[in-house]
């Protein structure tokens, strides 16, 4: 199992790619953090979530 913001998430074996994908993100709209380690973008298609990973993932939100 994986910790993404706070919940328990059966995402083991997936991309951080395919995970944003299935829960709706815009991945050009937001920071990915895996065990307290910036993720660069371009490894988004590569990193596999792994049992006991904790990932925070932080959108950007305009406005004035």
């Amino acid at each position: 199992m994986v910790k993404i913001n706070g919940k328990t998430e059966a995402a083991a074996g997936m991309t951080v790619d395919q995970y944003l994908e299935t829960a709706n993100y815009d991945s050009k709209r937001i920071v990915v953090e895996r065990n307290e380690e910036i993720l660069p973008r371009e490894q988004y298609s590569e990193t596999i979530l792994r049992d006991g990973d904790v990932v925070e993932i932080i959108s950007f939100m305009g406005g004035g």
